[in-house]
């Protein structure tokens, strides 16, 4: 059956179809309340040479329906399908985050840490927070108070020292025998769940208590301990309650588009003030006005399906600059999802008009640093930096490692440094590799960076806010292992995997970054990772010629390493050596020696005649 005839067979009930291409790709999912209308409209405009759905019907061959109950149902349907299919001609959400989450994990000893990605695994998720670094303040918070760890050591079995973390009171240390008791780091996770599931009164109950019996058997420590956690979970709790009485959650979205190409800000205003916004962005819309046509509330009701069905979380207000079909249903089905009405408004006048132009004017900003090439701002790249490296705060630091052989000899190693925005030249260090044999770059990056931090911490110096490696996960293992080691097992630490150009988070291995290619982000970490390999590749040139001269000296008899050595120190280069005079040579090796050199490389050349 053909695609003209099967269009025939389609119901007139509400539903989802599929437009599927010779390959049996689905290429394109849309819903309709109609479904026989909807898709006969699309031959209707074809028929009248409307470039609407001009490219989409040239390669659809085949088309699939799903029958469902209303249109909401249709609507929720959609939007997993395309998040499942990924067809070509769809508005696809494109994020350039996601918020994070904080998870506890479902271990012997459970961990705390900052996540981005949800995973069945039998851990507990709180969250999203946002602004971001909610989420880092309230594990630091927890590391602090409760000192429930977020660090990647193996807890399945037992180490000889713990880390860092625990000798700053950040930690129980449930990594080392008879720190800490099963017992006492259970009662650690029960105020941590409770703190985080928000039950203040219960937290509060409960080392009210403890504090009491600490008193009465005359642990006067512990007791102000307890003391000091029951006044931080209540002001906690104080500013969340405030800040929740001031005015409602509201998100507002707005747009620029420009040439084919499209940028989308969302703004998340909370308890009348903006917390955090958000980017998007579109490069192939283009295609897409050929293909099945372009129109700014089609694309904002599938903007609205992609961010919120599938939200942990959706506002009670959401303020759009333009009307579309089926704005009424989705905030039918939004409203269930919230438990509560949802309402998506279209602003014409007044102050909430008012904002949806200043989110507009503000993604016209986001359509120009990223299309037009604009630096951004460095309060604005170290903020991203700290959001996709899930680092505690604002990076100031990276320092970044490179091995380098060429053709398997002469292994080296490089360190660049970026500090405050710009690479800092003279922080620059270089390595020659002591303790491996052979070519093992995993070994050789062991020992470069056991020697770089081994050294910080002697001489008391502060640590990086991010060590970046070039390489994969073999690399990044290696790092982490010898950070670990020195007992710096929360030092943030990532790879950028070559050719792919995907970053890895050590702790998140499972959770690769993978940056859109025109991120000023990735544009910096491929810069900096560059450089650490220009600086290598250099110093490895350097020792490889250098090496070459020698053997070619020490040719010359009764010129030894050691003079080689210094001969080349001296003038610089092996030409230098060649052309230097009887006097200059006796500046560096006694007359018999600068005879020897003279002879050697005038019977040399004259060989070589």
């Amino acid at each position: 059956m053909d695609l003209h005839e099967k269009i025939k067979t389609v119901p007139s009930n509400p539903g989802v179809y599929l437009y599927k291409n010779a390959e049996g790709e689905v290429i394109y999912v849309g819903k309709a309340k109609n479904l026989r209308a909807r898709v006969r409209s699309y031959f209707v405009e074809g028929a009248s040479d409307n470039a609407k759905t001009g490219s989409l019907l040239r390669e659809a061959v085949d088309i699939e329906y799903i029958v469902v109950g209303n249109e909401r149902e249709a609507l929720a349907l959609e939007n997993n399908l395309i998040k499942q299919k990924k067809p070509r001609y769809n508005i696809l959400l494109r994020d350039d985050k996601t918020y994070p989450y904080v998870k506890l994990t479902a271990e012997r000893y459970p961990r705390v840490y900052v996540t981005r990605k949800l995973r069945k695994d039998g851990g507990t998720y709180f969250g999203p927070y946002f602004p971001a670094n909610l989420a880092y303040r309230i594990v630091d918070l927890i590391h602090r108070s409760f000192l429930i760890p977020s660090c990647k050591i193996d807890l399945t079995r037992e180490h000889p020292r713990p880390c860092l973390q625990f000798y700053i009171k950040r930690c129980l240390g449930p990594c080392v025998k008879d720190l800490t008791t099963p017992e006492l780091y259970s009662e650690a996770v029960r105020d941590v769940r409770l703190l985080l599931e928000g039950k203040p009164t219960e937290l509060s109950g409960s080392l009210r208590e403890r504090m009491e019996r600490a008193a009465e058997e005359m642990q006067f420590e512990m007791a102000a301990k307890y003391r000091d956690l029951i006044v931080t979970v209540e002001q906690l709790h104080e500013k969340q309650r405030m800040a929740s009485a001031e005015g409602d959650d509201i998100d507002v979205i707005s747009y620029h588009f420009e040439n084919h190409l499209m940028a989308v800000n969302l703004f998340h205003m909370r308890g009348g003030k903006v917390l955090d916004r958000r980017e998007f962005f579109w490069e192939d819309l283009g295609e897409l006005e050929t293909a099945v046509g372009f129109e700014v509330g089609e694309f904002f009701s599938a903007l609205l399906k992609q961010l919120y069905l599938d939200a942990p979380y959706v506002p009670q207000t959401i303020y759009v600059p333009v009307e579309f079909e089926d704005r009424e249903a989705l905030e039918e089905l939004l409203g269930e999802k919230r438990g509560a009405r949802v309402h998506i408004d279209v602003p014409q006048r007044g102050d909430k008009r008012s904002l949806i132009d200043l989110v507009g004017n503000n993604a016209k900003q986001s359509y120009d640093q990223r299309f037009r090439v604009m630096k951004p701002r460095d309060d604005v790249m170290k903020s991203v930096l700290q959001d996709v490296f899930l680092l505690p705060e604002l990076p100031t630091r990276i320092e970044c490692f490179d091995i380098s052989h060429i053709q398997g000899t002469e292994t080296v190693a490089s360190m660049v440094v970026w500090e405050e925005g710009r690479m800092k030249n003279p922080d620059y260090r270089k390595f020659l590799i002591r303790t491996v044999e052979g070519i093992d770059d995993f070994k050789s990056m062991h020992e470069v960076v056991t020697r770089r931090y081994k050294r910080l911490l002697e001489e008391q110096k502060p640590l990086p806010s991010l060590v970046l490696i070039d390489g994969g996960l073999g690399q990044l293992h290696a790092a982490a292992r010898a950070l670990e080691e020195l007992g710096l097992a929360s030092q943030p630490v990532a790879s950028i995997a070559k050719r792919e150009e995907i970053l890895y988070l050590f702790g998140q291995e499972d959770e690769p970054i993978v940056l859109d290619r025109h991120s000023p982000v990735l544009l910096l970490i491929q810069q900096i990772r560059d450089e650490a390999h220009r600086f290598a590749i250099t110093f490895h040139r350097k020792r490889r010629e250098m090496r070459d001269h020698a053997t070619e000296l020490r040719d010359v008899p009764g010129i030894g390493e050691l003079t080689t050595r210094r001969l080349l120190q001296h003038f610089g280069s092996l030409h230098a050596v060649k052309q230097a005079n009887y006097a200059a040579l006796t500046s560096v090796v006694n007359s018999k020696q600068a005879e020897s050199i003279l002879e050697f490389f005038r019977s040399t050349e004259q060989g070589g005649g």
